[in-house]
């Protein structure tokens, strides 16, 4: 078997074996293929494309390029999540403790921030000595005696992905639905979960900038994870304006916090109480999507969420006194409040504007490694639908470089579309992909 002829095969538009997908994928990680021949290839999916079957070899072939972890040795059955990335995406921070609270245990591996979109590890590392990076043993150990864990990404895991998302970033080859749809599942798989709800954002905010783009990577992961013997539903939800109020690692938090003493805000909470009652349902947890929610709502209400999420901070070094008096995040040197400049209907809040100003006053990164400032970000105070006087309070910005104040109100008023007539508010969610099992 020659990488040349698979290529070749893939160019012409024909359908791989399993066995040509995992020699190329083993050829891949041990370097006997070049990243020449690799990216040759990534450009012949992208063109010519990848049938569910294919898809799923080669997410399989992926998973298994490094440590596959058996959660099923610890708990009878892990539930995860997935985001496809946005902007005020803070849900793992209410979710994982809620789902956890109700008794179904919660082992969640996430990534770091890169770009406008938010990562959850950042967030959680706005918290003092909160420490993401665990071993297997560590993270198996969390599992089993607290129900919840929160980590960041192994690098034994999946690390054929990590080499062909690094030729994919600089060939072009990124948008391909099948390369990103294995991408994901990859690291699913391979961190053990036996069920899985995807939230698939699709907007402005978005990696998917339409519902059609959104539903097929959303179809894609679904048969995937049907195919390889995962329970798997994908939501798809709205990216096109912040999720919340809160953009920016400690403000996140803090926002997480109010949420889990209920006291959030109205579209977050909802969001977390849809994906919170998929997850309860996909797990065995609960019977329907009623019983689901009900049970979510119960244990936000009387605060064992709360105390599932101290439970987790604490089981990872965190100081826990943060999280009880969240003044003791870290808080940016200058806050300023950033005015409506008219009256009228707010017609657009553009997300990926807003996540950009953000990553301008220092809460993300541009290039992997960067350093990061916890404390800055922006409040949205108004959702599109809302009317506005001219003079009322649209943002909170928040910063530690004065410098930064006017660029960022400069930029967070070109988010901003007006109407003169009412403006429907946008939808949570536009749809679910998969069908949950009959418990």
């Amino acid at each position: 078997m020659r990488a040349v002829d698979i290529i070749i095969k893939k160019r012409d538009g024909l359908e791989l074996t399993r066995e040509e997908i995992e020699f190329f994928v083993r050829g891949m990680v041990s370097g006997e293929i070049p990243d020449y021949q690799v990216a040759a290839w990534a450009m012949a999916v992208m063109l010519r494309g990848m049938t569910e079957r294919e898809t799923t070899d080669l997410t399989l072939a992926m998973a298994h390029s490094g440590e596959v972890l058996d959660l099923s040795q610890v708990v009878p059955i892990a539930v995860d999540k997935h985001s496809t990335g946005g902007v005020g995406d803070k849900t793992t921070l209410v979710v994982e403790p809620t789902v956890a609270a109700c008794g179904l245990p919660v082992g969640k591996m996430s990534g770091r921030g890169l770009g406008f979109s938010g990562g959850t590890i950042d967030k959680m590392e706005s918290i003092r000595g909160f420490r993401a990076a665990l071993s297997v043993e560590e993270f198996l150990h969390n599992l089993k005696t607290y129900g919840i864990v929160l980590s960041a990404q192994s690098a034994n895991l999946a690390p054929a992905d990590g080499i062909l998302y690094a030729l994919r970033d600089v060939t072009g080859t990124v948008p391909s639905i099948p390369l990103i749809a294995s991408s994901i599942m990859s690291k699913k798989i391979a961190a053990g979960a036996q069920a899985i709800v995807l939230d698939v954002k699709v907007g402005r905010g978005a990696f998917m900038r339409t519902l059609e783009e959104a539903r097929r990577l959303a179809e894609m992961m679904v048969a995937i994870g049907k195919l390889s013997g995962r329970r798997t539903i994908a939501l798809l939800s709205d990216m096109n304006q912040p999720l919340g109020r809160a953009v920016g690692n400690a403000l996140e938090v803090k926002e997480a916090i109010d949420t889990l003493h209920n006291q959030g805000p109205e579209d977050f909470v909802e969001h977390c109480l849809v994906v919170a009652s998929y997850m309860l349902v996909l797990g065995g947890k609960a019977k329907d999507l009623e019983s689901a929610r009900l049970m979510a709502e119960a244990a936000l209400q009387d605060g064992r969420a709360w105390d599932k999420f101290r439970t987790l901070v604490i089981a990872q070094g965190g100081d826990v006194s943060q999280v009880d008096d969240p003044e003791r995040l870290p808080q940016a040197q200058f806050v300023e409040t950033v005015t409506a400049p008219r009256r009228g209907y707010l017609s657009q809040i553009d997300a990926q504007q807003v996540g950009e100003t953000s990553l301008l006053l220092g809460a993300g990164r541009t290039k992997k490694g960067d350093p990061i400032d916890h404390a800055v970000g922006v409040l949205v105070l108004h959702k599109v639908g809302d009317y506005v006087e001219e003079g009322q309070p649209l943002f909170v910005v928040h910063a530690n470089r004065r410098e930064h104040l006017a660029v960022a109100r400069e930029r967070l008023l070109a988010a901003c579309q007006w109407s003169e007539v009412a403006v429907d508010p946008l939808p949570l969610f536009y749809g679910v992909i998969g069908e949950l099992p009959e418990n």
